[in-house]
């Protein structure tokens, strides 16, 4: 099995030479200081949580899964204990503002503890993630009873949480969900109906469980604007914050998965539960809206922990398997065969996995910021940063986990044989993350919410606003022959981008369906050219700091990564910009009876 380590030095690459953290936690407002030290204190023990609580029960928390009978759901061994230890740590509050209870600590330091928490179990995660779920919708849409009543609770990890949108009709269309909710004389709702694909819906993790609901009142108007959100506990919540009786809320099922099986995926059934609103009626996927963007960028991060965890077991096991001599002579004359990691094409998956993850990393850390910067920055911080998260919040989430499918498929490929075997735990990590590119809004629905409403529903300005960065990078280095290769085909591309926008945006003029077809490349082109303007970044700081004389391999691995990136994956975008353009007639053309025509 894979023996996870957090990746320390990267992380500290990113968080101080690459985003100078400490500048930027200093300028935030509202929120609790963080100097690199006390970062470095969290972060260190966020890792050995991560190494020490949580890689130990990840492989027997895949075997055995999770058990269903009779409503009740056990979890693997080892998951309990590993829940109340993540409760008693403090995590759960870690980046709630501190006058609703928690720590008040900049959201983007749990970013990284997610990352290095998630790795080695994002199964395990799942059920800390979804807790904040209710805390978050709270904290945007609650009273302060409300938050007084749920939130304490909650935060110490006594209670657990879920978010309840997909019903089984419906699956991302919540404008169809059949969920009802009647108002009581009390003022509380009685709802009916069912959820399905609900994470920690049942579980045996925690006293309570909190679930953040869609419905529609009665009498409501039918689609997206007569959908309500509310708190609904498996056991009522009296005012005063102690648990009372069952609430009619039953756990039908659960899932028979791919991966995650140690998280419990359920079918929900609401037989007369008593809820609370939460802001006003019909007005529930507003509140809804800021949890779903937390959401999204959240599955990025599955797709970094999982191809980070994969690139880990791949380069061990390069390192180790001896297999065959290197073309240009023996590597290992000493042992019967060199070790496989001297063979270009293991380092041609090597570099990928390890260019993908580490840009990945920097992209999802540099977002995060912005998120701070839209709760504890100035005017025009917040307004630069909500611009910057509506382009790139999409494009991270369907570009990092598409990139993650191959990054862990690499990792099985690295071991051969023995990666599609379970010993290793390889392909338990390529399952465990496949689910990355589906849940939260497919790839395909990302890529219609980047193009259609961001980019063509600003008339490009979102667009715009990022490209200009980029821009002012590229021509700050023009003159610098040292990031001449970096720079120069980020430029190209950084203005082939608007150009590929606007020629999708002429197509639909005459042909709404253009949109659609080309939606998928569109977002891929936009994550590899995002991802280049993040690697030329880090290209610059490494090459500052051997300037400088600084000698450490991870500067000199920056710059080779780069250039492996730049010449070997961001090429992929001619061909994602050419079928991008090629139009919707090589998809729409072929009627369903020609689909079928084999049968």
């Amino acid at each position: 099995m894979v023996d996870y380590r957090a990746p320390r030095r990267d992380i500290d690459f990113v968080l101080k030479d690459l985003l100078v953290s400490e500048q930027h936690y200093g300028a935030l407002q509202g929120c609790e200081p963080v100097n690199n030290a006390l970062m470095d204190a969290i972060i260190d023990e966020g890792a050995k949580f991560a190494e020490s609580v949580v890689s130990p029960i990840a492989a027997e928390g895949d075997a055995l899964g999770c058990q269903f009978s009779d409503g009740k759901v056990t979890t693997p061994p080892g998951y309990k204990e590993a829940f109340r230890l993540w409760g008693d740590g403090g995590w759960q509050s870690l980046a709630v503002p501190a006058e609703d209870g928690g720590q008040g600590l900049p959201s983007s330091l749990g970013t990284v503890i997610g990352e290095m928490v998630g790795a080695p179990s994002w199964a395990f995660s799942m059920y800390t993630g979804l807790a904040l779920a209710p805390v978050t919708c709270l904290l945007n849409g609650g009273t302060e009873a409300q938050k007084q009543r749920y939130l304490p609770k909650i935060l110490s990890g006594e209670w657990a949480g879920t978010m309840c949108l997909t019903e089984a009709h419906c699956g991302s269309d919540v404008g169809l969900l059949r969920t009802k909710a009647r108002k009581n004389d009390d003022g509380t709702y009685t709802l009916t109906g069912s959820k399905i694909f609900i994470s920690g819906g049942e579980q045996d993790l925690s006293d309570n469980i909190i679930h953040a609901i869609l419905a529609r009142v009665e009498g409501a108007p039918e689609g997206t604007k007569g959908i309500s959100l509310f708190i609904a506990p498996k056991y009522w919540v009296e005012e005063d914050g102690s648990m009372g009786e069952f609430n009619n809320i039953h756990c039908g099922a659960i899932e028979k998965k791919m991966g995650l099986k140690a998280s419990a995926t359920c079918v929900m059934n609401y037989d007369g539960a008593r809820a609370v609103l939460l802001g006003e009626e019909n007005r529930g996927l507003e509140i809804m809206f800021n949890l779903m963007n937390t959401a999204r960028l959240g599955t990025a991060l599955q797709g970094l922990a999982m191809g980070e965890i994969a690139y880990q077991g791949a380069l061990k096991y390069s390192r180790e398997r001896l297999q065959m001599r290197s073309l240009t002579g023996a590597k290992n004359p000493d042992g019967p065969a060199d070790p496989i990691m001297v063979h270009p094409d293991v380092r041609r998956m090597l570099l990928t996995q390890k260019a993908l993850v580490e840009g990945q990393r920097a992209l999802i850390y540099w977002l995060s910021q912005q998120v701070d910067l839209t709760k504890h920055g100035s005017e025009a911080q917040r307004e630069d940063a909500n611009t910057l998260l509506e382009l790139l919040t999409p494009v991270a989430k369907g570009f990092c986990t598409e990139t993650a499918q191959e990054v862990t498929y690499l990792g099985m490929q690295v071991f051969g044989g023995h990666g599609y075997i379970s010993e290793h735990g390889m392909e338990r990590i390529a399952r465990d993350n496949r689910i990355s590119s589906v849940y939260e809004g497919t790839t395909g629905i990302q890529a219609l919410d980047l193009i259609g409403r961001k980019v063509l529903g600003s008339g490009g300005n979102v667009l715009r606003h990022f490209t200009k960065r980029v821009h002012k990078f590229c021509q700050s280095h023009q003159d610098n022959p040292a990031m001449a290769e970096f720079v120069e085909p980020l430029a190209k591309l950084n203005g082939e981008w608007g150009e590929l926008t606007m020629a999708v945006g002429e197509k639909a003029m005459t042909n709404a369906e253009e949109v659609g077809a080309a939606s998928v490349d569109y977002l891929m082109y936009s994550g590899y050219v995002a991802l280049a303007y993040m690697w030329a970044r880090m290209a610059e700081v490494a090459q500052q700091r051997i300037d400088a004389g600084i000698d450490d391999p991870i500067y000199r691995a920056k710059i080779k990564t780069a250039r492996f990136y730049f010449q070997r994956l961001l090429p992929r975008t001619a061909s994602h910009k050419a079928a991008a353009l090629a139009g919707a007639d090589a998809l729409m053309d072929i009627s369903d009876e020609e689909f079928a025509c084999q049968n």
